[in-house]
């Protein structure tokens, strides 16, 4: 049965055993989420003087930071200064931590927490697409983790969604299967999933079970509609009818399926694992765009390629007068020749603050790119 419990109760950067509502139908945050000042103010100011839970409160969690929660690895300045997305997006993280972290424990999850997820993601992507894509391809982002790919997943599986103009309501399966894409690897033994070694046969027909897993949860335990439940079961068919784990081919495999396989591949080259340094956004796009109707549906890759670019937003290139820049803008009609901001310009002049000229190489015919840079190479230099 739940608790009421008075604002004053609550310690800011406290989380709670079970779900937090403001009244039956809204949720506060969700169990293992820090409850944060902000949220309390926010009450408070529209009159609210209770909240309801049947869980207990934990107190001093790691993300009573007055910024924000940190999600593990996340640095604030990926997001090019904007206080509100980094917000928005540690946010997220944190919420499909705490839902994954129930899944693996085998408690109930409320699908309202999920749905609360996929709308912030549909809002970013409408509100800050290129700010949200950038921080994804900042390579400020250490430690690999289900939520943070998820996250990443689902931002990048809507911006390709929006780009094939999706309905609206397509668009919302798309974020909430693509959240929740990878969701039975949390039922794969630990020791299989951290092995660094090659599997064995039967580890392996263990691992490539773990779509089926992603299907049961979603349908069976959040009861989503199927629609929501292909997309983790086909995310890892290929478009050769090679994948698994029913080597569906080609149109068989859904469309959604086919758009979080693309996304997820991206993601899983831009961000740093255990075992591996990210890749950087232009030698992942070229590593998809290599792929020959193998793996990927070439329409959903052209699709990718016009939303994102050849040098996706956020990428830093380096121009043939040896000026640095990032990409602010792409051209769908020319991917080669984007609008960038001048970081570095050929005098050796550095700027902050994106105080920097921007430079549009559709016009400016006497510039080109020469060569991407890591973002790790410009820090160092």
């Amino acid at each position: 049965m739940k608790k009421k419990i008075t604002l004053d109760q609550i310690k800011p950067g406290a989380s709670f055993t079970e779900d937090v509502f403001i009244d039956d139908q809204n949720l506060l945050v969700p169990a293992g989420v820090a409850v944060k000042q902000k949220d309390l103010d926010m009450l408070q100011k529209w009159g609210v003087a209770f909240v309801f839970t049947e869980g207990s409160q934990i107190a001093g969690t790691a993300s009573s930071s007055p910024d924000g929660p940190r999600a593990d690895g996340v640095n604030p300045a990926a997001f090019l200064g904007d206080r509100e997305l980094y917000r928005s997006y540690t946010d997220m993280v944190d919420m499909l931590k705490a839902v994954y972290d129930r899944l693996g424990r085998m408690e109930r999850v409320e699908p309202k927490t999920v749905d609360q997820i996929s709308q912030d993601v549909l809002r970013v992507v409408r509100d800050k697409q290129g700010r949200a894509v950038a921080a994804i391809l900042s390579g400020d982002m250490q430690g690999y983790s289900y939520a943070r790919a998820g996250v990443n997943t689902a931002i990048l599986s809507v911006v390709i969604g929006v780009t094939l103009k999706l309905p609206p309501y397509r668009l919302s399966y798309l974020a909430t299967g693509a959240l929740l894409h990878d969701a039975g690897m949390l039922r794969i033994p630990e020791a299989i999933v951290r092995k660094k070694g090659h599997l064995s046969e039967e580890e392996l027909q263990k691992m490539r079970a773990h779509p089926l897993l992603t299907y049961k949860i979603i349908t069976k335990e959040l009861l989503y509609p199927d629609d929501v439940g292909i997309i983790g079961l086909q995310h890892h068919e290929r478009w050769d009818g090679q994948g698994y784990p029913r080597r569906v081919a080609g149109q068989d495999i859904d469309v959604l399926s086919r758009i979080v396989s693309v996304a997820d591949a991206f993601e899983a080259m831009v961000s740093e694992k255990p075992y591996r340094n990210s890749m950087i956004g232009y030698a992942a796009m070229k590593a998809l765009l290599s792929d020959n109707s193998r793996r990927f549906d070439p329409e959903i890759l052209k699709a990718f390629i016009r939303s994102m670019g050849i040098y996706p937003i956020g990428s830093m290139v380096l121009l043939n007068n040896a000026a640095i820049a990032r990409v602010v803008e792409t051209h769908p009609d020319a991917p080669l020749r984007p609008k960038l901001r001048i970081l570095v310009d050929e005098f050796g002049k550095s700027f902050q603050d994106d105080k920097g000229d921007q430079v549009d190489l559709l016009s400016e015919k006497a510039l080109f790119i020469a060569r991407a840079l890591d973002p790790k190479e410009v820090a160092s230099g």
